[in-house]
């Protein structure tokens, strides 16, 4: 905070907002303390440590730049230097084939929270949170794409285990760490080309998600959420849990619907679901991805539906039912890179939404003054947001601008050039 100019370029634009109505420092405060949920799996392609080899189940990690994280020390350790380039409050989410289970060969059907003790460990003493997800996938226990809708009762069964055991290590992330814990529930069950039976498939996916969500939790300590897709890869025709099947089973068993920004038709904005569905649910997960003509997870920038997501949660005062977090996965890049780029750019929208003076123009609509709405809208575009986010990463202790940039290319030299 020595830096003369960053300071006065932050007074202009604070006396700027001001002159708005927009108080600065709340607006800072409020952008600061939504958690964002830091996915894991940026850094070790989603291939986890329980014996996969690779991806399968409509999903796939391109590029092989140097240094995947091999080994949970390693992934810990990536997490640890991203986040110390991140400002504001954060979680991280788990995946199940993240599992640390010491060389042995464990069925994902009887894992238990000691198999991730080293994820507590570390969050504990960060005072974080940990949010979790089974692994539905990357694995020989799925018949073809099938878990939770397979026709094989045996198969059936053992991912309904899973999808028990996954309950309770949440419940239990949630009650040794004091931060509730969000367990989302995505599974990849579909077809590639067009099915003779569409309704089989998803009748065995709610009985068996009514099994695995029979017994009581503790809700103060997890929360579960069931994630829609539109199609994936060799999965383009069908896929049991839809939009619609996802968000019908939310509504109705009182569960979290998730929404992942790349999961539905490219040309829609879901942005504009938020204050629908939201008028039927408690709550839903955000999952922040971008999809480049399908669901590809790039890595998030700083664009026109990044802006427009985080402005609905701000606009609407939904910090408190939208749970946001992370899903992208990029290894044709540096890692430590992806991570930092799409959650600095989250917050960047947070902050720039909580700054927005969104209320002139609200009381220009209930008006019915149109053009000064629009007016409103538009010249908040161009105010001088840049100089209250490089002061308020300043503030955070975190890299200002692309001074993030030498740091990373750093811990590239020194420790993921390592693992060849």
């Amino acid at each position: 905070m020595e830096d003369r100019n960053l300071t006065q370029a932050y007074e202009h634009a604070k006396e700027v907002y001001g002159g708005l109505g927009v108080d600065v420092e709340k607006a800072m405060a409020l952008a600061d303390g939504i958690a964002i949920s830091m996915h894991s799996w940026q850094g070790d392609d989603l291939i986890g440590f329980d014996g996969s080899q690779e991806l399968s189940g409509g999903i796939a990690s391109t590029g092989n730049y140097i240094g995947r994280a091999r080994t949970l020390p390693e992934l810990l350790a990536d997490l640890d230097e991203a986040m110390g380039m991140i400002p504001g409050k954060l979680k991280v989410s788990v995946h199940a084939c993240q599992a640390d289970l010491g060389g042995k060969k464990i069925g994902r059907d009887a894992y238990t929270v000691q198999h991730f003790s080293g994820w507590i460990d570390w969050a504990k003493e960060r005072k974080i949170g940990l949010d979790f997800n089974p692994t539905f996938f990357s694995s020989p226990q799925m018949d073809g794409d099938f878990s939770l809708s397979s026709f094989d009762d045996n198969k059936r069964k053992f991912w309904i285990e899973h999808g028990k055991r996954c309950r309770e290590i949440g419940e239990a992330f949630g009650r040794m760490l004091g931060i509730r814990s969000l367990v989302n529930y995505w599974m990849p069950d579909g077809y590639k080309d067009i099915p003779a039976d569409t309704a089989a498939r998803r009748e065995l996916m709610v009985q068996s998600l009514d099994e695995i969500f029979s017994a009581p939790m503790d809700k103060t300590c997890v929360a579960e959420a069931l994630e829609s897709k539109l199609f994936g890869l060799g999965l383009e025709s069908y896929t049991a849990a839809s939009h619609e099947f996802s968000l019908g089973y939310a509504i109705t068993r009182k569960k979290i619907y998730t929404m992942d920004a790349g999961h539905f038709h490219p040309t829609e904005r879901i942005s504009a679901k938020f204050s629908a569905v939201l008028q039927y649910l408690d709550e839903i997960l955000l999952h922040v991805s971008r999809g480049v003509r399908w669901d590809s997870d790039h890595v998030v920038i700083w664009d026109e539906e990044l802006q427009s997501m985080m402005n609905e949660i701000i606009f609407n005062g939904y910090p408190d039912r939208v749970n946001i977090g992370l899903d992208f996965f990029d290894a044709s890049i540096n890692r430590i890179a992806c991570w930092v780029i799409g959650t600095r750019n989250t917050r960047k929208a947070l902050l720039s939404a909580a700054l927005n003076p969104i209320h002139l123009a609200k009381d220009a609509e209930r008006r019915g003054d149109y053009t000064a709405r629009l007016a409103y809208l538009e010249e908040a575009k161009t105010l001088p947001f840049s100089a209250v986010w490089d002061y308020y990463c300043a503030r955070q202790g975190v890299p200002v601008g692309t001074e993030w940039i030498a740091r990373m290319k750093q811990y590239e030299k020194v420790v993921l050039s390592t693992r060849g």
